[in-house]
């Protein structure tokens, strides 16, 4: 990522110096260079040598793993700084801790900057979406989510269809040329045409299903619950990601369900491949419109929190080049906030409102189908629980509320008469005995 980000830097006609605690890969970059027309790009085998090296106020940008490796590595840096210099840091790192040790560094009399760097190597080196300030760490659950919602699109496309990874393939290119348009689509197609070089069969079937951990979900769900916003599939998308990694305990309780009956897929029906490939193409989509509500939602209640002034429309803007959330989807989502830069909730635009209507039936199939065969959708049914919620004017909240009042006397608003009011209703249900 760093290399390819530095040579794409070099490419635009800029002179950059390099380090690595690993020289190797200094080494490697500086060649990769000269390659291309001998680029004005420098490697430095030692730290002191490489900040030297940098014109004054320098600016470093620094693509270290979050956490404490980013606190050590600013702490070594900054024996070799003076006042006016800047580090950007370009890793994933929690916004809180960006704003720690932007306060940090102003003390010593330099700049920090916290910038989201999008689009993988590929990406870094053509085009990344670069993104400065708080927005990056609600955009990295956005991806989480896609990335939960297209693995069940797979799995009921897989298991309950029965497609081929050859028919997956075709499957998700022709996705790729509709509204699903998009760099994960894209990529999922590539993933389902490598067979495997070290055995039988396909690569993709040897992976394990096992979920690395990366802490954006859990910051994100947290600061949902801070800020009291609905994200419902960003939670489904970070339980699922605990639950994938329990592998032992899954594969003790798949044997022990085994023996009573109860396998993978509980009954083995024949589907209309076709319909069934129609169908999840809109569930997903409809799944995808809600999980963009979510997030963009919490966005904005960071924003006017930290008094961001976030334009929703331009964060669409930005992550449509070279973000790995890049899709044509994002288009329409800029269009939306265009029409009204007030907007409470995606799926109340008029165009995502209609387009969300017309997938329902769809969308109901899929989830109704997963579960009666046992396939689990959380993305897809949590998605689909928050949109048939969020459009009901009334829920069954009245009955909750009457609930805690009576065992806790925390008192209710009436839907007739303003004010609060608490009843005492053991005793008059006792009284009627």
């Amino acid at each position: 990522m760093g290399q390819n980000l530095a040579l794409n830097i070099v490419e635009k006609g800029f002179s950059i110096s390099v380090y690595n605690r690993t020289t190797s890969k200094v080494d490697e970059t500086v060649e990769r260079a000269k390659v291309k027309e001998n680029l004005p790009l420098f490697g430095f085998h030692h730290l002191e040598a490489f900040v030297r090296s940098i014109q004054k106020p320098c600016v470093i940008i620094m693509l270290v793993k979050a956490g404490a490796p980013v606190d050590q590595t600013i702490e070594t840096l900054s024996q070799y700084l003076e006042k006016g210099d800047c580090i950007v840091d370009g890793g994933n790192e929690w916004y809180e801790n960006t704003e720690r040790r932007e306060k940090a560094m102003a003390e010593k009399g330099l700049l920090y900057l916290g910038m989201g760097v999008s689009g993988g190597e590929e990406g870094a080196h053509n085009g990344p979406s670069l993104m400065p300030g708080g927005s990056f760490e609600a955009y990295k659950n956005i991806e989480d989510i896609l990335l939960k919602l297209i693995a069940e699109a797979y799995d009921v496309l897989k298991f309950i269809g029965k497609l081929t990874n050859e028919e997956l393939k075709n499957v998700f290119e022709e996705w790729n040329k509709g509204e699903l348009l998009s760099f994960l689509i894209e990529i999922t197609a590539d993933i389902f045409g490598i067979k495997d070089d070290k055995g039988e069969g396909y690569l993709v079937d040897k992976v394990l299903d096992k979920t690395v951990m990366k802490g954006t979900g859990k910051w994100t769900v947290q600061q949902a619950a801070d800020l009291s916003v609905v994200a419902p599939t960003i939670a489904a998308s970070l339980d699922s990601r605990f639950l994938s990694g329990l592998k032992e305990e899954r594969v003790q309780a798949a044997n022990v369900f085994k023996e009573g009956g109860f396998g993978d897929i509980l009954t083995d029906q024949p589907v209309d491949k076709e319909k069934l490939i129609n169908d999840v193409r809109q569930a997903l989509y409809a799944s995808k419109i809600c999980s963009y509500a979510q997030g963009m939602n919490l966005i904005r209640a960071k924003s006017i929190e930290k008094a961001w002034d976030l334009k929703l429309g331009e964060l669409a803007r930005i992550w449509k080049g070279g973000c790995i959330i890049r899709a044509i989807f994002l288009d329409r989502i800029k269009r939306a906030y265009d029409r009204n830069a007030e907007l409470s909730n995606l799926l109340v635009d008029p165009e995502f409102a209609t387009e969300i209507i017309e997938r329902q039936s769809a969308w109901k199939r899929v989830v109704c189908l997963a579960i009666n065969l046992g396939i689990s959708t959380p993305g897809m049914s949590t998605s689909l629980a928050y949109f048939d919620t969020y459009r009901r004017e009334r829920l069954p909240a009245n009955l909750v509320q009457a609930q805690m009042d009576y065992f806790g006397a925390h008192t209710y608003e009436r839907t007739d008469v303003s004010g609060s009011f608490h009843t005492e209703w053991f005793k008059i249900a006792k009284s009627k005995i």
